[in-house]
């Protein structure tokens, strides 16, 4: 970015602490009592089917937990608890009798949340059963780092205002992580495929990644440091996910979001405001949502599995195919149903959309109980 210049002036900080206030503060855009849903349009919101596709999810993990008496169902960054809410209701009686929900979310309990859903500021320990984290990584404040005139890695300060200066060169831990996990070197080359990409670091051992819905076109990069390359350093969300991950007894723990992966980082970043529905530049004053794009490869775990939306949700029954045209000579009704249904379907699966998102599937000392992915935990 070439208004960004190295200064020392005061009156900056790093976007981690600048995005902590602007979000979680005594103002923070999550205190707001509108919610997120109030901004922008995640797929909890896009569908009821979503929180059905979850709930079926719940019952699979049931199953290989050999029906526990009790069976958790921990909502993460639950927002207003639409989720938590939805997939209570759409569970079958059976397994709704042992389940119980969990809010977890640093802004106040909402009115009129069921009462059986326990509203908590952390995800609570030792639960048997299923974590479910949906757009929450992208929200957890992290710093951006920007390759300087002599090829330098800097970390990026911004002012309340949303301007930013460069400052101290990345060091230590963040410095490792960027090496592994997002190297600065090179400049926009010509896409290639992730197989093909030369600098992307290897995934963690033990990771499986879906080459149908995940490996997607590559920004090849070549060559020395390039001034103005961008990269938001993820090791708070790698640390944030170990932790929630860490919290389960028993079960799976899945973090679906906006992501991006090795071989195919974006070259200047992901790190964007949203504000009633619109994009728009990030801003630190609470005004607005703050996001980035999630590296899922690296916040992953051993005995992790990685695909898209659109896979997950295939596996769990969401499909976007029109209703039979027989159906609406039978009865009228349930074709408007059905074809209602499967537009939304085709939403939280399209291609260039909701259907991109990766989800990451981290099972805890039970099979991957997800179809297709009997990948067992280590």
């Amino acid at each position: 970015m070439s208004a960004v210049k190295r200064e020392s002036a005061g009156g900056v900080r790093g976007w981690r602490p600048a995005t902590e206030e602007a979000l979680y503060g005594p103002s923070g855009f999550y205190r707001r009592p509108e919610g997120p849903a109030g901004h922008f349009r995640t797929s909890v919101h896009a569908s009821p089917l979503f929180a059905g596709a979850v709930a079926r999810l719940l019952c699979l993990v049931d199953e290989a937990l050999a029906h526990p008496a009790e069976l958790a169902f921990v909502d993460m960054g639950a927002g207003l608890g639409e989720l938590v809410t939805g997939v209570l209701k759409a569970l079958p009686a059976e397994v709704a009798s042992r389940a119980r929900g969990y809010a977890v979310e640093r802004a106040a309990r909402p009115a009129g949340v069921d009462h059986r859903i326990e509203w908590l500021s952390e995800p609570p320990p030792g639960v048997t059963g299923l974590l479910f984290a949906n757009e929450w990584l992208d929200n957890v404040p992290l710093d951006v780092a920007e390759v300087d005139a002599e090829g330098t890695a800097r970390l990026v300060l911004v002012r309340e205002d949303g301007t930013e200066v460069l400052g101290e060169p990345v060091a230590g831990a963040e410095a490792e992580w960027l090496e592994r996990w997002w190297p600065l070197t090179g400049t926009p080359g010509s896409p290639l495929p992730l197989s093909e990409a030369p600098d992307g670091p290897p995934l963690p051992e033990d990771v499986r990644l879906s080459a149908a819905g995940l490996q997607g076109p590559a920004q090849g990069l070549h060559g020395q440091a390039a001034e103005g390359l961008r990269a938001e350093i993820g090791l708070p969300r790698d640390a944030a996910w170990a932790t929630a991950v860490a919290s389960l007894g028993r079960g799976l723990a899945v973090a679906v979001d906006y992501a991006h992966f090795a071989g195919a980082r974006p070259p200047f970043g992901t790190l964007t405001g949203f504000r009633e529905g619109r994009e728009t530049a990030p801003v630190p004053d609470g005004s607005c949502d703050i996001t980035a794009h999630v590296a899922l490869d690296a916040c992953a775990l051993p005995g992790a599995r990685l695909l898209s939306q659109r896979e997950a949700l295939g596996a769990l029954g969401v499909s976007g195919e029109r209703p039979s045209l027989s159906l609406a000579s039978t009865d009228p009704t349930a074709y408007v149903r059905a074809l209602a249904g499967a537009g939304e379907a085709a939403e939280l699966t399209a291609r260039g959309g909701l259907g991109d998102f990766g989800w990451l599937l981290q099972p805890v000392g039970i099979p991957n109980p997800l179809p297709g992915g009997e990948q067992p935990s280590t």
